[in-house]
């Protein structure tokens, strides 16, 4: 919701000030009616200031200076809780202080509930809110979408107004205060990026040291790998795998089996090894040593 001072409403009031420095009693309290009056007119600070108008507080005519006051900056409510106090309204300034009502409370909310609009301006019936409404709009003094059916004004834009006595130092205070709050979140946010980036450092190093573990374990794993290769002799005799018995070779051969034949190890003696066909024994002497050939 945008808080900017219409430059028209500004402009209207140009010449209520031109004719306020010379009128004084009767006709400044005259001009403040017609002021308050005034179609297009809806800030009045300026006016109020001048000396002309200021001196009427202190003159028979001070409920109009009074009435000068609310328009700048009050309310409908307290047009009611003044009443007796102050100049009747015509239908124009009625109509007037209503639309600055609805301003002052789209400076406080963004919705504004039908129910709590018809019951502060004392207004009968819907129609005649929404009317109201449409009129502020064509004068841009606010902005919004009108909801008929959740029966609420969602208020977009609307005119600044005047301050009133003692809003200024309540402003500051409110300004003040959101400075120091600002200012709180701040610091907690700067505390927790600076744990995170020291959560990442301290993440970072560990990954590290996880990484130079594990290659170190790999590195070591390879050099004693590499150490028992060295060590292992192969099929040969002499190595490690070499040490093999005679029942153990697979290449063993019976040479002066009793029956004269020539045995294969693990092959029945009647099959050739290589074709796998049958073959008639050799006959050979008969020796009383037994010999064993190792290939």
């Amino acid at each position: 919701m945008a808080l900017d001072l219409s430059s028209n409403a500004a402009t209207k009031l140009e010449p209520f000030l031109l004719m306020s420095k010379s009128a004084k009693g009767a006709a400044a309290a005259k001009l403040i009616q017609d002021a308050t009056s005034s179609h297009g007119t809806f800030v009045f600070s300026e006016l109020l200031e001048m000396p002309n108008i200021q001196e009427l507080s202190k003159t028979e005519h001070a409920p109009y200076h009074s009435l000068l006051q609310l328009f700048a900056f009050g309310t409908i409510e307290d047009y009611n809780n003044s009443r007796d106090t102050l100049p009747p309204l015509n239908q124009a300034q009625l109509r007037k202080l209503r639309l600055l009502t609805i301003i002052s409370f789209a400076l406080e909310r963004r919705i504004l509930p039908y129910p709590l609009l018809l019951q502060t301006l004392q207004i009968p019936t819907i129609r005649e809110l929404e009317d109201l409404i449409i009129d502020g709009i064509y004068l841009d003094l606010m902005r919004g979408k009108l909801d008929q059916k959740e029966q609420r004004f969602e208020v977009e834009y609307a005119i600044g107004r005047d301050f009133g006595p003692g809003k200024v130092e309540s402003l500051l205070n409110s300004l003040q205060e959101w400075a120091n709050t600002t200012s709180s979140v701040l610091a907690t946010l700067d505390a927790q990026l600076a744990s995170l980036a020291s959560q990442t450092t301290a993440n970072a190093l560990s990954h590290e040291e996880h990484e130079r573990a594990v290659e170190a374990t790999l590195a070591d794993v390879y050099e004693k790998h590499k150490d028992g290769n060295k060590g292992r002799g192969g099929p040969k005799y002499g190595g490690s795998y070499g040490n093999f018995s005679d029942r153990d070779d697979p290449m063993a051969m019976d040479v002066d089996d009793p029956r004269g034949s020539i045995l294969l190890s693990g092959l029945p003696s009647s099959v050739d090894a290589t074709k796998g066909r049958k073959f008639k024994s050799m006959e050979h002497p008969k020796s009383t040593s037994r010999k064993r050939n190792r290939f």
